[in-house]
């Protein structure tokens, strides 16, 4: 694997032009590959698990699902006595006659009054299926905007499923710009403080920019395999920031080391093949790492992780593919630009009889508060990882709280016009909030006989104090699927909800249908979306965990020659896992950190994100843990005893690994920022790993382990045993300062 980067490199440094056009070609061609062909988005069907899932399969089956549908709000305006019922009945009156000959809408209700009478309410439904509505709400939400032109003295508003997805959609395309015009900045003032130099610190940020923007092509193209559930692009933004400029920092970084170490002797085409052979190696294994880790995902048999999926594999492996050409190319043209310039230098001081003054070579080592840090861990490794390990474990101690469920509506902001009409609609209407569907597939002669067991659950439910004693049952043309509504006046996260769908699956039904023989039964609906869900999830996760595990042991000992380090890598990431989803608990099911983060509590975290945080965390770590280690292998191949080894190469790479992590760090933590909660919930959990990982992990914990285990560490690596008992005894007394 070594000589492949390096072939490429050396082809690219000797042909830099012909690699930077082929590079913009290639993504203009990927981009525009995309845009001609276009995102498959997923549909309803790809959504569906558990038996609500099945139910949802059933209903569509009679033609029964749910459509999209608006509702349009009329009450008094806020500081009105009370609402006048002549002036709101011919509010409603024209919103019908105005919907109805709107081609977008399939049916409008006859206006409905509330019970305390404060708001009247007209139902629209929608034509097409359920997920394509807020793509053709604009017309509905424009007759609505003349009805309440037209009635100044009533408040009308309209809501619904189309309505609020438009308005979260473009909440969240807002989001994402803000978060790049912070992430980007910083990127770049990082990037310079790292290289003194404005055009290197601008290479990393074009490749990672340009990977993503190919990468967003070839998802459009990949979607039409595997459906995009709508987060392929935030995945790709998230992901593609992160681990483009983290690979070029360690191309760009090894290249000045080499530049450095040669001083002056080799051209810049011979500093790229060197850096192509140690670093070019590392980003390749480290895409790999990131690629295979995030397939994992596709065993959670989820559209949505399938497109998370999808998204890092596509952007890790572009971004290593980048880092193999253009930015080879690019090195060899900055590398002759500076060799020019130092040239002319050298020139302009001979001419005027001067000698021209070299400029020092950079430090490449660890700053002073890493230097003090291994300093003690050299000293004292047993205590440090004894310590340390002790932090992380307090840590993850929250996480035997964890509660998982899925995210509800009512978490989105109420700033969007949509969602504060959608709360005052469900104060109104309580029974709005939420619902069961009960639904049966039998032989179409057995309609009457279903239609009665479910009359029969009906009644049942009408006694329970949990569920609104409004109720709709239907039947399907052909007579085969029946199915009954009932209505619930809670949202779907609250507990007295949950324990209404509990009642209708474990009793109601088996009381009623469920005595009848060759039918098929299942109870779905919002409140067992909402419960199935995370069911799904928690049932999936083992698996995913356990292969998650074996992929990285593996690609460790493949990279490293070593099962000891195969098995430490495994174990280092389940730290810095455990750790930060610990406190990702701690925060966010809390109410301690509203204010500071901007959030409303759900006492619970999102059912996906301990299964996108483990997976992306292990492919991203995988960076930090082959460049460090193979800093530490170089050494130890060089001779040198592992503990300098260890020593030298968590120096050596320790400026790296602070920069790359500030940038990811960054990049995460921006993401806090966005409004909706699971997002929140993504971005501050893996910034807080990535964090733990490059200053706790890599700096004191792994180094620790390999000081202790000593010359084990390589076990079975026979190569550099070999090495090791070849070594001149002199290197076995290399000093053993840090920093």
């Amino acid at each position: 694997m070594t000589k492949l980067p390096v072939r490429m490199a050396r082809w690219s440094a000797g042909h830099p032009w012909r690699a930077i056009a082929g590079w913009f070609l290639f993504v203009a061609l990927c981009l525009g590959a995309g845009i001609g062909v276009g995102t498959n988005a997923a549909t309803a069907d790809d959504f569906r698990v558990g038996e609500a899932g099945r139910g949802e399969a059933l209903a569509t089956e009679g033609g029964l699902q749910q459509k999209p549908t608006e509702r349009v709000l009329i009450t008094a305006k806020p500081g009105a006595q009370q609402l006048d019922p002549g002036a709101a009945d011919a509010a409603a009156r024209e919103v019908v006659d105005r919907m109805r000959a709107l081609p977008e809408v399939l049916s409008v209700a006859a206006p409905v009054r509330s019970a305390d009478g404060t708001a009247v309410r007209v139902d629209v439904t929608m034509k097409g299926a359920e997920l394509e509505g807020k793509e053709h709400v604009d017309p509905l939400l424009a007759q609505t905007a003349k009805v309440r032109a037209g009635h100044p003295g009533l408040l009308i508003a309209e809501t619904g499923g189309p309505s609020i997805s438009k308005d979260v959609q473009g909440q969240r395309g807002e989001d994402l710009s803000r978060t790049e015009l912070i992430a980007l900045p910083i990127t770049l003032i990082t990037l310079l403080i790292v290289f003194r130099s404005a055009a290197m610190a601008t290479v990393p940020l074009l490749l990672a920019l340009s990977s993503i923007a190919a990468s967003i092509g070839l998802s459009m193209l990949v979607s039409h395999v595997f459906p995009d559930a709508g987060v392929g692009t935030n995945v790709i933004l998230l992901i593609g920031l992160a681990v483009g400029v983290d690979y070029a920092l360690f191309y760009l970084k090894r290249e000045r080391e080499e530049r450095a170490r040669s001083d002056g002797r080799l051209d810049s085409r011979a500093l790229v093949e060197l850096a192509a052979a140690t670093s070019g190696h590392a980003v390749v294994v480290s895409g790999l790492a990131v690629a295979a880790s995030s397939a994992t995902l596709f065993l959670a048999d989820d559209v949505i992780f399938s497109s998370i999926a999808t998204g890092a594999i596509v952007v890790s492996l572009v971004a290593v593919l980048g880092s193999l050409t253009v930015l080879p190319a690019l090195l060899v043209k900055l590398g002759a630009r500076a060799e020019r310039r130092a040239a002319r230098r050298a020139e302009r001081a001979n001419r005027r009889g001067e000698v021209a003054a070299a400029k020092p070579p950079r430090t490449t080592g660890a700053g002073r508060i890493t230097s003090a840090m291994l300093r003690v861990t050299s000293r004292r490794p047993g205590a440090t990882l004894a310590v340390a390990v002790l932090a992380m474990l307090a840590m993850t101690a929250p996480l035997a709280d964890l509660k998982l469920t899925d995210i509800g509506r009512e978490t989105y902001s109420r700033d969007l016009p949509a969602m504060e009409t959608w709360h005052r609609q469900n104060q109104a209407f309580p029974e709005l909030k939420s619902m069961h569907q009960v639904v049966v597939r039998a032989e179409a002669g057995r309609a009457d006989e279903v239609a009665g067991a479910l009359r029969e659950l009906e009644q049942r439910a009408q006694a329970d104090p949990s569920l609104s004693r409004v109720t709709e049952l239907r039947t399907s043309p052909d007579r085969r699927i029946t199915m009954l509504e009932l209505r619930v006046p809670h949202f779907v996260s609250a507990a007295t909800a949950q324990d209404s769908l509990d009642r209708v699956r474990d009793e109601y039904v088996p009381a009623t249908v469920g005595r009848l023989s060759g039918v098929d039964v299942a109870v779905t609906g919002d409140v067992a979306r909402y419960a199935d869900y995370p069911e799904h999830q928690k049932g999936k996760l083992p698996l995913i965990v356990v292969t998650l595990l074996l992929v990285t042991f593996v690609i460790t000992v493949f990279a490293f020659r070593s099962v000891v380090l195969g098995l430490v890598g495994v174990v280092l990431n389940l730290l810095s896992a455990g750790a930060a989803l610990g406190l990702l608990v701690l925060t966010f099911q809390g109410t301690w950190a509203e204010g500071l983060l901007d959030f409303d509590s759900t006492g619970s975290i999102g059912s996906r994100v301990p299964l996108f945080l483990f997976v992306i965390l292990f492919g991203l770590s995988m960076d930090y843990q082959v460049f460090v280690i193979s800093r530490i292998r170089e050494a130890a191949l060089r001779g040198v005893s592992t503990r300098q080894a260890v020593l030298d190469g968590i120096g050596s790479s320790a400026g790296v690994v602070t920069s790359a992590a500030f940038v990811m760090v960054t990049v995460f933590a921006s993401f806090i920022g966005l409004h909706l909660i699971e997002m929140k919930q993504f971005g501050f959990s893996l910034a807080v790993a990535v964090l733990l990982d490059a200053f706790v992990i890599r700096i004191m914990i792994l180094p620790a382990t390999m000081l202790l285990l000593g010359e084990k560490t390589w076990w079975p690596s026979i190569g550099t045993r070999r090495t090791r008992e070849q070594a001149p005894a002199a290197d076995a007394r290399t000093t053993e300062k840090v920093g």
